[in-house]
């Protein structure tokens, strides 16, 4: 080979002339090889090559560039093996720089039948072998050793690696193939070759091998390898070595294997991504078991606790029969760690709380993809997997290849996304390109790739290949039969057993009894007869009571059989007869290899040829079945090697030799389904454009197969060379698979700009995978009004069928099955493929026998296809509206899933009713309706079977079905809201219904168009089954005129025939609402200064200079009038600034009056029962929220501050549609009778967005023509764009998930500089959400382009932060904004994003109301929120959402504003309509009358019917009632009607009252008269149920923990929210803590905030931020409730509640247990610092006045400090800290310490007047007289108790009457409850309540003597109201006296002067 040669000359010549010392020969020759090889002129080369080499190099380019094409080839053409070794004989590389890689696959295939051609060929080509094997020997005697070998060059290492992912040097040549990596032990890479022709194709084979070859067959025998010799770094793993984890796992097992010691450090230690090849049966699943361990070991908390919510394990195995071993074999080893492994696959439906309490999923490729298709929502999956294991890779080339790289390429974008760690371990059998699918796997070669080969099998495997050579079929056969017999008895003779296998389930019993014929006829058959064992007779036995008669026959001649159709419990015989060597030879069907391991010394597979359902054809024995098969030879413990043999037809031997030998770089078969996957990833929005579908493409094995290969993929040479990254071809790839998907409307493709968007169609076959031609198939062919024979026709022509051909020999079968199960014509009929699909559905769903294998095969691959495509139909068919067919398809489809036709009895799904009752059951035609009518016995008599009436009763009730009831409400003339109450009519029964919920199908229909208007999938949860509580599900559906006569909802189960209901909407009598006013037109008027004001100082408060349009239109009336003005306008054009001009007003013209500003969202004065009425008497403006104005206004007649009020401004009047609206109602109800009552008008401003019905709010606020403003919506300050988006998906989280692409997408384009705002619905979305963003932001150029601000002053804003998300998104210049965030970081936010620092802000609808920030571009996540109570997603009134759009828009930057709204599809049409058109306000009145109306009562402005009924006049109810009656279900509007309905509603609402203990009727049947419980619940704000259930279950001795749980089922806590998934948080909760809860109400708010008051009593951790938030609610409603608790208590005179309520309240505001140690109430002073109070103070400092003795609690510690600081340190300084010390005095020395004197006053006989006596003291003698005071009996005196505050330590500042409680979340006053009780007879005599105690005070407290004399012991209660253990009690001794007439008419003539009330 001269010119290599002459080459390598000149480069000696030239390094021995002493040029370049720095390199080696090796390093030069590789680079210039490098520089020759590339595509460059020889002109740029002179000039490379001359700076390379200099000019004494000069010759020695010239000699290069002439010879540069030959060195070029030759070195290219020399192959890997022809390069010489160095001396030493290591091996560094497989070749050198320029080898090409060994010539793998068949070069040259020559096939003819002529054995002769290939024989001459074959001399040939050896003659030709030799010539090259002599030349190399000369070779390397006559060059210097000089081989391409660069192992020193590190830099060349990392550069292949790059390489390598990037671009090839050359296409030809393989890069990788000259590396040595660490851990590939790669014999056949190394070996020295062979080449042969066998089978009519050349190969090269390994080494030793030996052929025979003779008249019926040609064999191969590859002789078992040697095992690899132990390198010395290789030590075995011991188990004892592991920590506990791995010890628990592995138990019972000594060490680990070769292989996985070898791959331990990686596997168990490090994240890294691995490929693992190895043969089968080496322990592969050990190594998955290694890297299982680790995720969970990352996820084990200190103390052994696993963290199981964090992570999830996915195992992708290739077969079901693989899955379910896996599952067995995982979960029996992790058990002992409670980790879950479940089976996730196509026969194995797992729920989603199933799936969420399971850590490792063991699934199927397609399974998993499927889940991964729809998952971006469960976010709850996807996302937090951790661990992704591929078990047999080497599938990638198969058919189902596509999947895997589907699944891999989707895993490696979502990792590269949202940054997550998501590990991938693939394992394969041995297969040749390893580097290529490393590489595909992102796995680093020099670390995560490992590769054994054979080598490494734990019993080493030789194998024979026979070829049979005749091509008669009949021949074949017979030959086979004869080559097998004749191996299998060879083993036998051997002593060996024998696993046949064979490839379909008849065939193996067909095969055992040729065999044993054989044997017979040849007289052999002894050597098979198994050998008499101690236990034989025992195993005979149990064979003989098998059912199964050929494997009877067969066992005492030694064979056996095994496949799938036997029982199980034959099979297991089967495998442990063979286990015990009773059988000799089995023969199985391939399910056994896979499924069970049961190794055996020699497999023989018999014939290759298998049956394929889903091609419907015969094809080839899968290399993985061979494998595996071959993996069972060799029985570890006892066989030095096992022996594999494969008999096949002569043709297919070269194909099984060069698979097991791995000469076929495995390819990618993934363009086949390129446009599925790419419409997969375009409905999950992961693929929207054309470049993101090129980057995806990268990540296939497609792409790194390509640009190895380009040939195979139709890439010419030319092409490759142009464009080395195949950018071109891989757009080319994208659009053309775009163009079909946007032909067949499953995706919309712009080819302008390349933009993509999912279709319903597109999802809905990416979700049912449905291929792409089945897609197209039915767009041709499917309309509205098929039938069902024409779906099945439609369903058999799906591509999925393709494959299934119609064989001559099934005819006859299909004809008969035709006859005797098609209920429907068949279309097609026997002869085509689509009739054979259609008769096998209709006999799979008939429940037809069916004989023939193939066809059985056939039946059960249709089955399963065919549901799940017509699944798909009726999804497109609800998609598209059509009702018949929707209905239609949804019963087919239980028709298939239940293998039952439609006209089949219902019963019939329930299998343990007996056959013969259910034929008679559809004999007599007893409908289950008829039967549910049935007593049992009449059932059982019917049908002639006595005792089944029972089991038939019970059935019927368990078939599940609902009763629906339909009201409806017009909104405007045109749309309607329809509320449907859904109530549950079946028995629940787990077997039947399993455990979560039944789920139905719901739509409305118009059966006049045929059009569905309104549908949803509805879940009836099983406990609102079993509890029968009704479901209410409100929607709106569009109505038109002339009106229809009916509509129909229609609601089907989804999973149970015969099981449906309807319901009709009738329109006969339903009224239309009145057609809206106009709305106030926009005056074009010049802009109105702001000197207008006419007063410098309101003009000081503008920084503007002129008015807006709106507020100078409408100027004059407000600032210069007193009218009422409502003014309606949209959100953002300045209605504030319109209230402040009415303020002004008053502030001119009425300097004595108030301003009363009530709003719904108001941020100020809130708060206790009521604020300090001396503020409020000094303020001039009042901001409130309706409940409080009402509470205060309620007792209008004795607060003159209320009567002050001259002007009510009420902002968002509109929302006195919502659910706070009544309270809004009745304020101004009650202001305008105020008004009527005191002749003072009180004006009423009303503030809201634009009105339809503003004419009807103007009539009720009385405002005439003058003081109406209403402007349309449009006429704004900023004009306003709106987009509105609908996302298809039941279930919200992952709704909310698919749309956070989009929202990515709307701010790139409608505002990528300004700032944007994004309303969520719930502080776990804003979460998800900003995490969502910034992993799409990651994958951008810039990923901080959102934040506008220098990053170091981020970052110092960042460490003032508090929540750690929040650090995290604003780092990215993303806000989050919460009610769940700290005050601090919530402001920090809110300046950020107002300067502008930060462009994106994430926030809950709460903030749309709560503070006008304004955006450019507004975007509504989600219109709906999730409603604890109902425990469902509910939408948000429309309200909220006009005013989260009206935050668009910044009035001084921007010309328009942009909103983007994103709702759930099926409600678009209703925002479409509501978001441009105004939304009619009603009233919300009805259900809270009863409260109002007893509010009234007890304020004595309503004393009788009549009161009420005109009190319901001035109401804007009655405005409304009037003009749209049908809403509110009234008949129509005459006169009489509305009399009647309004007389019908006052009487319920008394009864209501009357029911509540809170009012009386008059005997009059007209009269009321207020109770006290009434005036408890108005004065308290309670509703009447509230005081009704203290009434009833408040007794007079209840223990604190009953009082504790009447609090929290107070009606005020039913409004609590349940978040999602927050029973699961309760449940946990309830754990730690100490009073039991009812545990099967965690989702109820009542429970709930009984946990949470007992975490708050606790101090126990709360789960989440939410909970603190919700205890704060709790606590802010819980002292009003008790006070009222307590009222109810005093009211009835129950001493000892009345005590244990008050302790409740220092409970509450302290936040400890009243058992606990009060000292525990000082802050950082915990249960283990208690025992540093227990001594007893030895004299010393005590002082004559110390304490002496053990500190119990704090009194005592009081007293022993005495005030002095230093005292209380030194009793604490051991634990605190000074600061902590500071603290907890501070709060002790400002605790009160009260004296307290007491005496009597009142009329002692023969006193003139009236005196005070003091009670003598406590201390004094019972027996004395002098220790009692003598009282008269029965007549009333009066308690003088005297306070006096002996404050110790620091002074307090004046107006300091604030309660120290740092556990309480208000400002809470110092006060004390005053109870005077009479123990004996347990009875409250007198209570009252003092507020803050300041010097000295003196209380009286009125009492009644006893009316019998003697002597009697009252005791005086002072009870704190915040804190715990400082309560004081007296005992006052009377000795009653007779009674004094004179002293009794006294004291009750001075009772009636002094008016002294009694409280």
């Amino acid at each position: 080979c001269p010119d290599t040669h002459s080459g390598e000359g000149e480069v000696e010549k030239y390094l021995n002339g002493g040029n370049m010392i720095s390199s080696s020969p090796e390093e030069l020759c590789t680079s210039l090889f490098e520089m020759l090889a590339s595509t460059k002129s020889d002109d740029e080369l002179q000039n490379e090559l001359f700076e390379l080499l200099g000019p004494e190099g000069f010759e020695m380019i010239s000699v290069l560039l002439q010879r540069r094409s030959s060195i070029v080839d030759t070195l290219l053409s020399i192959p890997a093996d022809r390069i010489n070794y160095p001396p030493d004989g290591s091996r560094k590389g497989s070749g050198g720089e320029g080898s090409s890689k060994p010539t793998y696959g068949c070069q040259v295939t020559i096939q003819s039948g002529k054995e002769k051609e290939i024989m001459k060929m074959h001399r040939r080509e050896e003659k030709r072998e030799r010539k090259r094997g002599e030349r190399r020997w000369d070779d390397t005697d006559s060059s210097s050793d000089l081989y391409f070998d660069p192992k020193e060059m590190r830099a060349q290492r990392e550069q292949a690696l790059l390489t390598a992912r990037r671009s090839p040097v050359l296409s030809r040549e393989r890069v990788y193939e000259r590396i040595r990596y660490p851990n590939v032990y790669d014999c056949y890479a190394e070996a020295t070759k062979t080449s042969a022709f066998i089978g009519g194709a050349k190969l090269m084979l390994p080494e030793g091998i030996k052929r025979e070859n003779n008249k019926m067959y040609e064999e191969v025998t590859i002789p078992p390898s040697d095992p690899m010799s132990i390198g010395f770094e290789e030590k075995p793993i011991y188990i004892s070595e592991l920590d506990e984890v791995g010890q628990l796992v592995f138990k019972g097992m000594q060490r680990l294997n070769r292989i996985q010691s070898i791959v331990f450090e990686t596997a168990y230690n490090t994240n890294e991504n691995l490929l693992i090849c190895a043969p089968t049966g080496a322990g592969k699943t050990n190594i998955a078991m290694l890297t299982v361990l680790h995720e969970i070991r990352q996820h084990l908390q200190p103390g052994g606790v696993i963290k199981k919510d964090e992570f999830k394990i996915v195992y992708v195995a290739p077969m079901k029969a693989l899955a379910a071993e896996m599952t067995n074999y995982f979960s029996k080893r992790l058990e002992p760690l409670g980790i879950a492994v479940k089976e996730l696959t196509g026969d194995m439906q797992l729920t989603k709380g199933e799936i969420l309490r399971t850590q490792m999923l063991v699934t199927t490729p397609e399974k998993w993809d499927v889940v991964t298709r729809k998952s971006v929502g469960d976010v709850a999956l996807s996302q937090i997997v951790k661990l992704l294991i591929l078990d047999e890779v080497h599938l990638l080339h198969e058919d189902r290849g596509p999947v895997l790289e589907s699944l891999v390429a989707r895993t490696l974008r979502q990792v590269e996304s949202t940054q997550s760690m998501i590990r991938i371990l693939g394992l394969s059998a041995t297969l040749p390109n390893y580097l290529d699918v490393a590489s595909f796997l992102h796995v680093n070669p020099y670390i995560g790739l490992f590769y054994f080969d054979s080598r490494f099998r734990p019993v080493p495997l030789g194998q024979s290949f026979v070829g049979i050579k005749t091509t008669n079929k009949i021949q074949q056969l017979h030959d086979m039969e004869e080559v097998c017999y004749e191996k299998v008895l060879e083993q036998i003779r051997n002593g060996h057993q024998v696993m046949v296998f064979v490839h379909a389930r008849n065939a193996t019993v067909r095969t055992a009894m040729g065999l044993i014929e054989m044997a017979k006829n040849r007289g052999e058959s002894s050597f098979f007869q198994p050998d008499h064992g101690p236990d034989y007779g025992q195993c005979e036995k149990s064979i003989q009571r098998s059912r199964n008669k050929q494997m009877k026959e067969m066992f005492p001649d030694g064979f056996g059989i095994h496949h799938a159709g036997m029982l199980r419990a034959d099979r297991s015989l089967m495998e442990s007869m063979f286990s015990r060597g009773y059988l000799k030879v089995l023969c199985c069907t391939a399910t056994l290899a896979w499924g069970v391991n049961l190794p055996a010394h020699a497999v023989i597979i018999k014939g290759t040829q298998i049956y394929d359902a889903k091609r419907g054809t015969l094809v080839d024995l899968g290399i993985l079945d061979v494998m595996q098969i071959f993996g069972r030879a060799g029985r570890p413990q006892f066989d030095k090697y096992g022996e594999g043999t494969i008999i096949t037809a002569h043709d297919k031997l070269s194909h099984y030799l060069t698979l097991l030998t791995q000469q076929n770089p495995i390819e990618s078969q993934f363009l086949e389904t390129m446009a599925d996957n790419l419409n997969a990833e375009v409905s999950l929005g992961t693929v929207t454009n054309v470049e993101e579908a090129v980057r995806w493409l990268s990540y296939t094995y497609l792409y790194i197969r390509m640009r190895a290969n380009p040939l195979v993929y139709g890439i010419n040479h030319k092409a490759y060379q142009m464009d080395p990254g195949l950018e071109m071809y891989r757009k080319e790839l994208v659009v053309m698979a775009a163009r079909k998907l946007d032909k067949a409307r499953m995706i919309r493709f712009e080819e302008r700009t390349g933009y993509f968007a999912s279709t319903d169609l597109g999802r809905t076959a990416s979700h049912f995978y449905i291929k792409y031609n089945t897609m197209e198939t039915f767009n041709e062919l499917f309309n509205s009004q098929k039938t069902e024979a024409d779906i099945l026709s439609i369903v058999s022509k799906a591509e999925e069928f393709e494959q299934v051909k119609v064989r001559d020999e099934e005819m006859e079968e299909l004809e008969q099955m035709q006859c005797n199960y098609c209920e429907l014509p068949a279309a097609g009929g026997v002869e085509n493929g689509y009739g054979k699909i259609n008769i096998l559905l209709q006999t799979y769903i008939g429940r037809g026998e069916v004989d023939s294998f193939s066809l059985i095969s056939d039946l059960s691959y249709v089955a399963q296809n065919a549901a799940r495509i017509v699944r798909a139909l009726f999804e497109i068919a609800l998609r598209k509206r059509w009702p018949t067919m929707t209905y239609r398809l949804l019963n087919l489809c239980k028709v298939i899933d239940k293998r039952l036709w439609g006209f089949a009895h219902p019963l019939r799904q329930f299998s343990i009713l007996p056959h013969n009752v259910l034929a008679r059951l559809e004999e007599k035609k007893l409908t289950v309706d008829k039967l549910k009518d049935m007593q049992k016995d009449e059932i059982g008599h019917m049908l002639h079977h006595v005792n089944i009436g029972l089991k038939v009763k019970q059935c019927v009730h368990q078939i599940p079905s609902i009763l629906m009831e339909a009201t409806i409400q017009p909104i405007t003339r045109t749309v309607l809201r329809v509320r449907l109450q859904i109530t549950p009519d079946f028995q629940w029964h787990d077997q039947c219904h399993g455990s979560v919920g039944e789920p139905w199908w719901l739509w409305v229909e118009d059966p006049i168009n045929d059009h569905i208007y309104h549908s949803e999938y509805l879940l009836l949860q099983k406990k609102q089954v079993v509890s029968g509580e009704p479901q209410q599900v409100v929607f709106t559906i569009p109505i038109f005129e002339p009106m229809p006569s009916q509509y129909y909802i229609k609601a089907v189960s989804d999973r149970w025939l015969g099981s449906e209901a309807v319901c009709i909407i009738n329109f006969q009598h339903l009224i239309l609402p009145e057609r809206h006013p106009p709305h106030t037109e926009l005056l074009d008027l010049q802009p109105l200064p702001i000197t207008a004001l006419g007063n410098p100082e309101y003009e000081s408060l503008y920084k503007f200079t002129h008015f807006n349009p709106i507020q100078t239109q409408i100027f004059h009336t407000l600032y210069h009038t007193d009218t009422n003005v409502l003014l309606g306008a949209p959100t953002g054009s300045g209605k504030t600034i319109a209230a402040e001009l009415a303020m002004f007003r008053v502030f001119n013209q009425y300097p004595t009056s108030k301003v009363s500003v009530v709003s719904i969202h108001p941020s100020m004065l809130t708060g206790d029962v009521t604020p300090d009425m001396r503020a409020i008497a000094a303020a001039d403006l009042i901001v409130t929220t309706p409940e409080k104005w009402d509470g205060v206004s309620r007792s209008w007649q004795n607060r003159s501050y209320v009567q002050k009020v001259a002007i009510l401004i009420i902002d968002e009047i509109h929302l006195l549609g919502e659910d706070r609206g009544p309270v809004l109602e009745v304020i101004v109800s009650r202001t305008n009778f105020i008004s009527s009552h005191t002749n003072k008008t009180v004006r009423v401003v009303g503030l809201s967005t634009a009105l339809a019905n503003a004419r009807d709010l103007a009539d009720w606020l009385g405002i005439g023509q003058v003081g109406l403003f209403n402007f349309r919506p449009s006429v704004r300050p900023v004009p306003l764009e709106v987009h509105i988006h609908g996302f298809p998906g039941q279930h919200y989280c992952p709704r909310m998930a698919s749309m956070n692409k989009p929202v990515f997408q709307a701010i790139r384009s409608h505002s990528p500089a300004k700032p944007v705002l994004i309303f969520v619905s719930s502080r776990r979305q804003t979460r998800l959400t900003a995490l969502d963003l910034i992993a799409f932001l990651a994958t951008e150029d810039d990923p901080k382009q959102w934040l506008h601000q220098d990053e170091t002053q981020m970052t110092d804003i960042i460490a003032t932060v508090r929540e750690s998300n929040l650090k995290l998104t604003l780092a990215f210049g993303i806000g989050m904004h919460h009610a769940g965030l700290h005050e601090r970081d919530r402001k920090t936010v809110e300046e950020l994003f107002v300067n502008c620092k930060i462009q994106i802000l994430i926030a809950t609808s709460t903030l749309a109301w709560g503070v006008n920030f304004p955006a450019h571009l507004v975007i509504v996540k989600g219109t709906e929120y999730y409603d604890g109570k109902t425990r469902r997603y509910v939408d948000y009134p429309i309200t909220d959402v006009l005013q989260m759009m009206g935050r668009a828009g910044r009035p001084q930057y921007d010309d328009q504003g942009k909103a983007v709204i994103l709702v759930h599809d099926i409600k678009k049409d209703f925002y479409k309509k509501f978001l441009y058109e105004p939304f009619p306000v009603e009233s919300s009145l009805l259900g809270v009358l009863s409260d109002h109306l007893n509010a009234e009562i007890a304020a004595g402005t309503i004393t009788s019917k009549q009161d009420a009924m005109d009190y319901i006049t001035w109401t804007y109810f009655f405005r409304r009632l009037v003009m749209n009656p049908s809403y509110y279900s009234l008949d129509d509007i005459s006169h009489e009607t509305i009399n009647k309905y309004l007389s019908n509603l006052v009487e319920r609402s008394l009864r209501d009252l009357e029911c509540s203990y809170c009012m009386e009727i008059g005997e009059d049947d007209c009269t009321i008269e207020a109770l006290t419980y009434g005036r408890i619940s108005s004065y308290y704000y309670l509703k009447h149920q509230t005081v009704r259930m203290f009434k009833e279950r408040l007794r007079a001795e209840l223990p604190i923990q009953d009082i504790l749980s009447v609090l929290t089922d107070a009606e005020e806590y039913g409004e609590l929210p349940v978040r999602h998934n927050e029973d699961q948080l309760n449940s946990e909760l309830a754990q730690r803590l100490p009073l039991q809860v009812n545990p099967h109400s965690y989702d109820s708010a009542h429970t709930k905030t009984h946990l949470l008051l007992q975490a708050h009593f606790s101090r126990a951790q709360l789960p989440c931020s939410d909970y603190g938030t919700d205890t704060k609610t709790v606590l802010d409603n819980a002292i009003r409730i008790c006070q009222a608790m307590l009222d109810v208590a005093a009211n009835e005179g129950w001493l000892v509640t009345a005590l244990s309520i008050c302790n409740l309240v220092q409970m509450i505001v302290q936040g400890r247990w009243l058992n606990d140690s009060s000292i525990l109430t000082l802050p950082t002073i915990e249960q283990q610092h208690l025992y540093l109070f227990r001594w007893s103070s030895k004299g010393g400092k005590g002082g004559a006045r110390g304490f002496h003795g053990p500190i119990e609690g704090l009194p005592e510690l009081i007293a022993t400090c005495e005030g002095r600081e230093h005292t209380f340190a030194a009793i604490v300084g051991e634990e605190l800290q000074p600061h902590q010390i500071s603290q907890a005095w501070s709060f002790l020395s400002n605790l009160p310490v009260v004296e307290v004197r007491l005496s009597v006053k009142g009329w002692w006989e023969g006193c003139g007047e009236q005196t005070e006596r003091p009670l003598p003291a406590a201390g004094g003698k019972l027996r004395d007289d002098r220790s009692w005071l003598d009282v008269h009996a029965d007549q009333e005196y009066v308690l003088q108790v005297s306070l006096r505050r002996i404050n110790t330590g620091q002074q307090r500042r004046k107006q300091d009457s604030k309660a120290q409680a740092p556990r309480f979340p208000k400002n809470k006053d110092e006060g004390w409850f005053l109870v005077l009780g009479e123990v004996e007879r347990r009875e409250l005599l007198a209570v009252k309540r003092i507020g803050y105690c300041r010097h000295r005070s003196t209380i009286s407290l009125a009492f009644y003597t006893p009316e019998k004399t003697g002597k009697c012991i009252y005791t005086l209660y002072l009870m704190s109201d915040s804190y715990l253990g400082l309560d004081q009690q007296y005992d006052l001794h009377l000795n009653v006296t007779p009674a004094c007439i004179a002293a009794q008419v006294n004291s009750e003539v001075t009772e009636a002067m002094g008016g002294m009330s009694v409280k």
